[in-house]
């Protein structure tokens, strides 16, 4: 007759674990030599750099080219005869994901010099009066220049950014502004005669005009009048 016993809990665990045991097959240790080349093997990369030409950058001394694309400080741009592009319109601030842009945009004024008139300065209705990149935030990932309607703002390659002064790292306009080439006017001055805003997009625009630097001069020449009468103004006004 069989014994109908029962057993221990933990008596019943510990004989069905040796039985698992016994069943699962013990891998044969093999000769030490077998392993050798596979321990080897994975310092295989190490050893290529030992041997491997060591290449220095002389930095900042010589300077490797960058991409084409690649995205390095703002831009903003002109047109042929020196207007800007930018007219104010604050979708690359919208568009940035690290709100590291302020634009403040105001009114273009036609109004001529002897009534008091500040000129044009793009050919829009509006321009960026106020214009900041915050560098300190900029992650230079190109969402602004892709909302730019006008392709006023575009990304160069200058990337020598570092500073150490926070506030040096926000960029204004005057800093952003490309340069004046050949000729163009600083602006304010106005319009090419006979040219609309959307003349200027189409690339109608070649070059300053004759009108428009007789403009720029005339204006000159009244604000150092202005400036003259102010001085002679304040020396009368000073006893002595």
């Amino acid at each position: 007759m069989a014994d109908t016993t029962p057993v221990p809990h933990s008596d019943a665990g510990k004989g069905l674990s040796q039985e698992r045991a016994a069943a699962t097959p013990t891998p044969e240790a093999g000769p030490v030599g077998e392993h050798f080349p596979a321990s080897i093997a994975g310092f295989g990369v190490t050893f290529e750099t030992i041997f491997r030409k060591i290449y220095t950058e002389e930095y900042p001394e010589e300077k490797r080219p960058t991409a084409e694309r690649y995205h390095g400080r703002h831009q903003l741009n002109r047109h042929p005869d020196g207007l800007e592009k930018c007219v104010g319109c604050e979708l690359c601030a919208w568009a940035c994901p690290a709100d590291a842009i302020l634009v403040e945009g105001a009114d273009n004024d036609d109004t001529p010099l002897e009534a008091g008139g500040t000129g044009r300065f793009s050919p829009g209705e509006r321009y960026g009066r106020v214009y900041q990149i915050n560098y300190l935030r900029c992650i230079f990932c190109g969402l602004c220049i892709e909302a730019c309607p006008t392709r006023a703002l575009t990304m160069t390659n200058f990337y020598e950014l570092a500073d150490n002064n926070r506030a040096a790292l926000i960029f204004t306009k005057d800093q952003l502004l490309a340069p004046l080439q050949e000729g163009m006017l600083a602006p304010p001055h106005p319009m090419v005669e006979g040219l609309e805003e959307r003349d200027y997009y189409q690339g109608k625009a070649n070059a300053a005009t004759t009108a428009q630097r007789e403009w720029v001069a005339e204006r000159e020449a009244a604000e150092h009048a202005a400036d003259l009468a102010a001085d002679a103004a304040a020396e009368g006004g000073n006893p002595k």
